[in-house]
């Protein structure tokens, strides 16, 4: 089905993108892997294409484009051409928005111009070892000081962790101190903040991974994001957003794996004749392709209400659980057509396999978001 989302400016920046992608990060695929990062170095080219932070205003740095759209093309790019790590969702749609909403003037200015010129890298630390999808039960606590605020606690799960060199961290102010959740900027060698392992998964293998560590870390307020207090109402505004983003590669993801396996089904052959000829083959990619342009049509235009302002929680929650489940299941589909070369590393369907599956769990679980789009129904 013909998209009518984007116009000519977003074609041409697509063009751009692929070349770019296509040039600078896939060939590096298996060095990323290895190292379990992508190199600062990439970033930092990214960065001078225009591709990192755009969204910022131009006296940072940036090109002022809060259209959606150019997130999507990006994400969408990033999938079809195989390019590894997850830099370019995490900076540009999910932690720069917290920059871009409630960080002050004074702020913008000295963070923005590091982040759009791919010199900073962000991060932002919600999960920790005894809390996932609740952000509520949120364990890591603020103290006021004079002058400031005193951190303590532990995160997980941190995207970028390793070699984020700004963390918004998300912390339960004390009740003595006015209670509620804040946010609060954390540099890399702060005293008392301390980056542990760099943890060992089972796909996003390019990507680093961390846990962070908090020990009467001392934050002023002048690297406090927002209200102190309404933390909690930052991250549940901007979790659509990101919500949305994990669904824009969900579906392009979607795409890629039906539109390779209705490839090898059309080369392999069994019993004399293309496998894609069996019945099972020929109605289950029938099923997945449907899907897919179903999911497709869905998400263009969750892309059109987030330009708009629109979105909804619930919108944006029904979007992530359902794009990620077809996600896997489609690259599931591809892999099993694929059989035992499905199954080995030098088929890039397994790398893609494997890195789908932590879809369904970060940005919230897929439970999660089922929950969050009952209760929109006042059940």
């Amino acid at each position: 089905m013909l998209r009518t989302l984007f116009e000519s400016e977003h074609d041409a920046f697509r063009e751009s993108v692929r070349a770019f992608l296509l040039k600078e990060a896939v060939p590096h695929t298996a060095d990323w892997e290895a190292a379990g990062l992508v190199d600062r170095s990439f970033w930092s080219a990214a960065a001078a294409q225009g591709l990192v932070g755009f969204a910022a205003p131009e006296q940072f740095g940036g090109s002022g484009l809060r259209d959606f759209r150019f997130n999507a093309v990006i994400n969408e790019e990033v999938v079809r051409t195989g390019a590894v790590g997850d830099g370019f969702s995490l900076t540009n749609d999910i932690v720069l928005p917290y920059y871009l909403d409630i960080a002050t003037p004074q702020q913008q200015e000295r963070w923005l111009p590091g982040i759009t010129a791919g010199d900073t890298v962000i991060a932002i630390a919600m999960s920790e070892p005894g809390t996932g999808s609740d952000l509520r039960a949120i364990a890591t606590t603020a103290t006021r000081e004079p002058g400031g605020w005193r951190l303590n606690g532990s995160k997980t799960f941190i995207t970028s962790g390793i070699q984020a060199d700004l963390v918004i961290v998300a912390a339960r102010i004390a009740e003595s101190d006015g209670g509620g959740y804040g946010l609060f900027v954390v540099a890399a060698g702060q005293e008392g903040f301390q980056k542990g392992r760099k943890l060992d998964k089972i796909g996003r293998r390019a990507q680093d991974t961390a846990e962070l560590f908090f020990a009467d870390v001392f934050v002023p307020d002048a690297d406090v994001l927002g209200e102190p207090g309404s933390g909690l109402h930052y991250m549940m505004r901007n979790l659509a957003q990101e919500r949305l983003s994990m669904a824009v590669v969900a579906v392009a993801s979607a795409e890629h794996a039906v539109a390779t396996a209705v490839e090898y089904a059309g080369e392999r052959h069994a019993f004399g004749k293309p496998i894609g000829s069996f019945q099972a083959n020929r109605f289950r990619l029938a099923e997945l392709s449907t899907k897919t342009q179903i999911a497709r049509v869905y998400v263009d235009r969750c892309i059109e209400a987030t330009n708009a302002g629109e979105l909804t929680a619930a919108e944006a929650a029904g979007a992530k659980f359902w794009t990620t489940e077809l996600e896997f299941e489609a690259l599931d589909t591809c892999l099993q057509i694929h059989g035992g070369y499905g199954y080995m590393e030098e088929f890039e369907v397994a790398r893609r396999w494997r890195d789908a599956r932590v879809q369904r769990i970060y940005g919230g679980t897929n439970e999660i978001m089922r929950e969050i789009v009952g209760r929109s129904l006042g059940l």
